[in-house]
């Protein structure tokens, strides 16, 4: 389980009482790092929101929708996909759907909405992104840059949340029991 951490990101000492004995009290081994826990939150965020953006996109450009409901699309999407992301692990390790899906909405809907919220408002803010094709270079850049700003965006929102012991550390102290 990840402890929850003080201001400077520290696993605060409180935390020792209820979470057991601890291997060198100064290093605090057997407990990853703030920072990593919300790097691998953010990167499994990323993946299912940029698996559906793109998924949504290129369906939305094949039926030759309009941009607007092509991003509708891709937006519902990457939430299917980013809560999939989460649920499947999930119930492969033997938790029911229901709280496998309940425990993801609850740990992945901010990272979620940050994600998209950031990706697609840089897409609006790149001119001419909104316009390009899926065979154009400014779409994958535009959509590369619009990623990683999210990314950034989003990286800060999970370190924060799993410093508190909310978002993906629900998750994380799951698959600690």
């Amino acid at each position: 389980m990840i402890a929850p951490a003080d201001r400077a990101g520290v696993p605060s000492h409180a935390s020792h009482e209820r979470s057991g004995p601890q291997v060198g009290h100064s290093g605090h081994a057997g407990l990853p790092s703030l920072n990593a826990v919300a790097l691998r939150a953010t990167l499994h965020c990323l993946a299912g929101c940029g698996v559906g953006e793109v998924l949504g996109l290129v369906i939305g450009t094949a039926l030759g929708w309009h941009m607007a409901p092509a991003m509708a699309l891709a937006i519902v999407l990457a939430f299917v996909f980013g809560y999939s992301f989460s649920v499947w692990p999930l119930v492969a390790g033997g938790l029911p759907f229901r709280s496998a899906l309940s425990l993801a909405l609850a740990s992945d809907t901010l990272s979620i909405v940050t994600m998209e919220v950031v990706d697609n408002g840089i897409l609006l803010l790149i001119p001419g992104a909104m316009h390009a094709g899926l065979g154009d270079g400014l779409f994958w850049g535009s959509l590369a840059v619009s990623l990683a700003v999210a990314f950034a965006a989003t990286y800060l929102v999970n370190r924060w949340l799993i410093a508190r012991g909310r978002g993906h550390a629900l998750v994380h102290a799951h698959h600690s029991q």
